[in-house]
């Protein structure tokens, strides 16, 4: 495991700095409620993904393949939630001046949304196959990539809530923001065709 250590993190890196629908919720919350109302959103990101990288890794890969029924099911109640949330993206109001009808994401709904973004799946299975060992101590070697994935995740999705926040400044007129809200949202409803093509 240890050799296999430098190329988890350059993977860990790699995937969680790129753009997908983590990203684009956590620039829209930064754009529209500010860094401080934005930090439930980002740690619900940095310790919901280590926990679904942990559970996938100790077994629940293995329960999907006896019940794919349940991964099926996963996946429809996965969209519903995505549609949710870019619905509330698309409906969100200016968040620092009272009067906004959008909230942040809280720390439960954004670890909760690691299970339906299909980017957080394809980096999850991918990083347990690839990092873990044929023989190895499979509980030791998923902690590591767990691990891995929160400390990158602190700075990586913290940019791009930087990133909304420099936006936000930009977007001084509400009409602005609502196009910007509009088209964030567009692009996480996009982001679904990964789990259907």
């Amino acid at each position: 495991m240890y050799d296999l250590f430098l190329p988890l993190l350059a993977f860990a890196v790699v995937m969680t700095i790129t753009p997908g629908p983590n990203n684009i919720m956590i620039t829209a919350s930064g754009a529209n409620f500010g860094f401080r109302r934005t930090i439930p959103h980002l740690l619900g990101i940095v310790i919901g993904f280590p926990v679904m990288v942990t559970m996938i890794g100790l077994g629940l890969g293995e329960l999907f393949k006896t019940w794919p029924v349940i991964h099926t099911i996963l996946k429809y109640v996965g969209t519903a939630y995505l549609l949710y949330l870019a619905y509330r993206i698309a409906t969100a109001g200016r968040g620092g001046e009272g009067r906004g009808r959008g909230r942040p994401l809280t720390f439960l709904e954004a670890a909760a949304f690691q299970w339906a973004n299909p980017k957080g799946w394809m980096m999850a299975v991918g990083a347990i196959s690839a990092y873990t060992t044929v023989g190895g101590n499979t509980f030791v070697e998923t902690l590591i990539i767990a691990v891995v994935f929160g400390v990158v995740a602190v700075p990586a999705v913290g940019i791009w809530a930087l990133f909304g926040i420099a936006v936000g400044r930009w977007l001084r007129s509400d009409r602005a923001l609502r196009l910007f809200n509009l088209t964030v949202a567009a692009l996480l409803v996009a982001s679904l065709a990964l789990l259907y093509f």
